[in-house]
């Protein structure tokens, strides 16, 4: 065949496959999701096999294990006791409660690595929801306005114990814009925020709930999070964010959003963080379980795509197994 072009030419050994290579998964682009409790036993999570939720010592040396594999950066769940979830969720701002003294302790055993906080008010409420809950008539409302003062307490709280970003993933309208005025008053200006930009109300979250108990007692979340057949919507969250002073943007869930992603790419020069949820890793990890997949193969591949449609860094509970395969390859 007479061909002048030949696609495969750059694709016939492994060192120029490396050459053309237009998008590379590093383990800084890693970040690594933490559960952890107060109490004394680390507990296996039935819903996310491999994952656990830690005990606070426990937590530590995960933590600084993540760090000895290349990981900088790690975003904190917590699971707070029922006893402490009250309708104001008020314990979220508590100095003295489970997140600003997890802070100090990571920060203490492992000063180098990056510190994200989730600012939400779910694992605090009583009522299981991201914001503050009124009862009008037979339905629930969520109050925005009032739970973004209380986020911004919470905000303020991660701050003072040693949090590098905060992370509101409560998707209340406004919250992005007081909670940077409320770090600026205080002389928090260097505190960067990581906005849940778009936050889809999603089936993916299910393991996650279960790990932490945090789903909501009645009702949903579509009053605040994002239809998942809308994308413009997701731009729009963008600009506002953008002007309210975010420093990173999310996309929540990864793998069926990609292209919002792509999207967001196109319209940001923010950098972009995805979110590859539990309900992504718990079906890479059972088709693996049943011998259906490659997990590192898929995993790796699930990875590259997220990076490929525009992200800058991800969030995935594979963090560590990643790290330790990128060190492994050749």
């Amino acid at each position: 065949m007479e061909m002048m072009i030949r696609g495969r030419r750059n694709r016939r050994s492994a060192a120029i496959r490396g050459l053309v290579r237009e998008n590379i998964l590093s383990v800084e682009d890693l970040i690594l999701p933490v559960f952890f409790h107060d109490d004394a036993e680390d507990v296996a999570i039935a819903s996310m096999p491999g994952c656990v939720r830690w005990s606070v010592a426990g937590l530590l040396k995960e933590v600084i294990s993540a760090y000895e594999m290349g990981i900088r950066a790690v975003v904190l769940f917590p699971k707070i006791d029922d006893l402490q979830k009250t309708p104001d969720g008020a314990e979220c701002a508590n100095e003295a409660g489970l997140v600003p003294r997890v802070i100090r302790a990571i920060k203490q055993a492992c000063p180098g690595i990056c510190v994200i906080t989730d600012v939400a008010l779910d694992p605090y409420n009583s009522d299981g929801h991201d914001g503050l809950v009124v009862r009008v008539g037979n339905d629930l409302k969520i109050l925005n306005d009032e739970t973004v003062e209380v986020l911004c307490r919470q905000a303020l709280c991660h701050a003072r114990a040693g949090a590098d970003i905060v992370a509101p993933s409560d998707m209340m309208d406004g919250r992005i814009g007081a909670i940077r005025l409320a770090l600026d008053e205080e002389g928090f200006e260097e505190i960067g925020i990581m906005a849940y930009t778009a936050k889809y109300a999603s089936a993916f979250y299910g393991p996650f709930r279960g790990a932490l108990d945090s789903a909501p007692k009645e009702g949903d979340k579509k009053t605040y999070q994002m239809d998942p057949g809308n994308v413009r919507e997701a731009i729009r969250e963008l600009l506002m964010d953008e002007q309210e002073g975010a420093d990173i943007v999310m996309v929540k869930p990864a793998g069926p959003y990609l292209d919002v992603i792509a999207r967001l790419r196109d319209e940001t020069t923010l950098p972009i963080a995805a979110y590859q949820v539990s309900g992504e890793y718990l079906m890479i990890k059972s088709a693996c379980a049943s011998g259906w997949l490659d997990e590192k193969a898929v995993v790796m591949e699930s990875l590259l795509g997220i990076k490929r449609a525009g992200a800058d860094m991800i969030l995935t509970y594979f963090a560590k197994d990643v790290a330790k395969w990128l060190r492994e390859s050749p």
